[in-house]
């Protein structure tokens, strides 16, 4: 597990030992950021079930303002901060032992919101849902779902909705966006 590219391009990050964290696969970390690379200069992120943290260590490689991480495992927190640290970006990430969907009701708002839960952990719906009711994501961000391929996942309420939908191999991608009200 690496970072792709940017200012922390090719560093490897610390892999969890076990099978508590199931990392997003270097190809569909890539396909990703390859969607997402015109709409993080500057971004703020919010990585929830963030595990390792590379998926928002990704965003602030390739340039996204700051980054936030969430996860309710007291070993990912120390794993994130770990890798923050090996790729000298702690000063532009904020990591946060927490639930995703206590966090999501503070109301703070993102401009990339990346959604990777533990795949059978049924946290879609309630996350989308909250995304929705709360209104985290600003006009025009973008929020991307990763999930195990056949996952139905739900339609989000106007002004979110879905932008598309690609599988590669095991794992779906799906994007919504907020449009301008």
């Amino acid at each position: 597990m690496r970072v792709i590219t940017g200012i922390a391009g090719g560093r490897k990050l610390k892999s969890p030992s076990g099978d508590g964290v199931r990392p997003t696969a270097d190809q569909v970390k890539q396909a990703m950021f390859n969607i997402l690379q015109f709409d993080l200069e500057g971004r703020r992120v919010l990585d929830l079930f963030a595990g390792t943290g590379q998926l928002g260590i990704e965003a602030l490689s390739r340039g996204a303002r700051e980054a936030v991480f969430t996860d309710s495992s007291r070993s990912s927190v120390e794993l994130i901060r770990q890798n923050l640290s090996l790729c000298r970006l702690e000063g532009a990430g904020r990591v946060l032992k927490t639930d995703a969907l206590s966090y999501l009701s503070r109301g703070e708002r993102f401009d990339v919101i990346l959604i990777d839960p533990p795949y059978d952990a049924g946290l879609y719906t309630a996350v989308l849902e909250k995304i929705n009711s709360v209104d985290n994501l600003n006009e025009g961000g973008i929020i991307v779902c990763e999930a195990r391929a056949g996952t139905a996942l739900p339609e989000m309420k106007p002004p979110y909705r879905k932008l598309r939908e690609k599988t590669y191999g095991s794992v779906k991608i799906c994007l919504f966006t907020k449009d301008a009200v």
